[in-house]
């Protein structure tokens, strides 16, 4: 069989990926030049990881995909041991109130973001060596419901409950197609809420999220006023926006916007067809990622390609529904367009094990 190129997934990530370093320009270059002197601080770190992020892609698609599966266990070792340093003081760096990255010069490498993948590749290969244990808790679910929870665990120390929630629900989704009955889902989803708010309980600032979601105007200055800016930036945007460079809001009234709410300003500078094209790009590149995993004839490859997609899929899904107020915030970063180097890094290698599963495909 003649292995082809999946072009046309190819070409949309390259397209939404080159669009994301032209928004996140145009969301920062008033903050860098007045903190850094350099209005294109922000878009040159992020084109550093954008041209890896490519190199490593072109070069995933290529390697033997039994490579991924015979080293699935050493990658999700190395994870582990990258979270237990990243929480070292005078090793890990603090950052917004969460010690969640390793500083390299001016740059930031978040082990975090490599352990989902890296959770992904290692659960995919305990699903497809125990098939026939998942209807079981003890022998099928546990053990890998167990290592989920420790990786949870250890994020939420940074602290960094984003990233821990979209890490969680990766792995349920692939739990789900993997043959755990439903009721399983349903007793854990009420002890997750019960866990939720446990995790509310014990940190007031998750609590003052909360209440600035249900209303942030009666904390206008204070915890609502991400969610008001942002939805300020979104309300105006009209059909085609204020046009490219012309965003009221990133003049330094929604903080650090070429990060969560880089959505916004694209809302508000291309209005609704810029929002058309950018919800157009993920929805096809959704499609072709469900597609690889249900043209799948083995097991392995059929749960990495869906688990890599449900992750990209359910944390665009939550960045958006933070952007628009519909949930609390979360500081999760939109796929292939916020700022966030080791973000854009793995979401591309994911694409890059897409690409390579695609390859092995009629």
């Amino acid at each position: 069989m003649k292995k082809h190129f999946d072009y046309p997934l190819f070409i949309s990530v390259l397209i939404i990926s080159i669009f994301g370093l032209v928004m996140i320009y145009s969301a920062s270059y008033v903050w860098a030049e007045y903190k850094f002197q350099d209005p294109f601080k922000f878009v040159k770190n992020q084109g550093i990881f954008f041209l890896l992020g490519i190199f490593l892609v072109l070069s995933i698609q290529k390697i033997p995909f039994s490579f991924f599966q015979k080293h699935c266990k050493t990658f999700f070792i190395i994870c582990i041991i990258l979270l237990i340093g990243v929480l070292i003081p005078g090793i890990g760096s603090v950052r917004n109130g969460s010690r969640s990255w390793f500083g390299i010069g001016s740059f930031g490498i978040q082990p975090s973001e490599f352990t989902k993948l890296a959770l992904i590749l290692f659960t995919a290969n305990y699903l497809t060596k125990n098939e026939k244990n998942m209807k079981h808790f003890k022998k099928g679910i546990l053990p890998i419901l167990g290592l989920t929870l420790l990786i949870f665990l250890l994020i939420m120390l940074q602290p960094d409950f984003g990233t821990g929630m979209i890490l969680v629900m990766s792995i349920m989704g692939l739990l789900f197609i993997g043959g755990v009955p439903l009721s399983f889902f349903l007793k854990l989803g009420a002890l997750g809420i019960i866990g939720i708010v446990g995790l509310i309980l014990a940190a007031p600032y998750r609590l003052t999220r909360i209440l600035s979601f249900l209303n942030p105007w009666k904390d206008p200055l204070g915890s609502g006023f991400q969610i008001i800016q942002s939805l300020y930036a979104i309300g105006p945007g009209g059909l085609f926006g204020y046009g490219f460079l012309n965003s009221r809001q990133k003049h330094f009234y929604l903080p650090e916007p070429q990060t969560d709410f880089i959505f916004s300003i694209i809302s508000e500078e291309f209005g609704f067809m810029g929002i058309l094209i950018v919800a157009s790009l993920f929805l096809f590149i959704i499609y072709r990622g469900f597609t690889i995993s249900r043209n799948c004839s083995e097991p392995f490859p059929k749960y990495v390609a869906f688990g890599i997609t449900f992750q990209i899929a359910f944390q665009a899904i939550l960045n958006l529904m933070v952007v628009v107020g519909l949930i609390p915030v979360t500081g999760v970063t939109l796929p292939f367009l916020s700022y966030g180097g080791s973000s854009l890094l793995i979401t591309l290698c994911g694409i890059g094990i897409l690409l390579n599963i695609s390859r092995q495909q009629k």
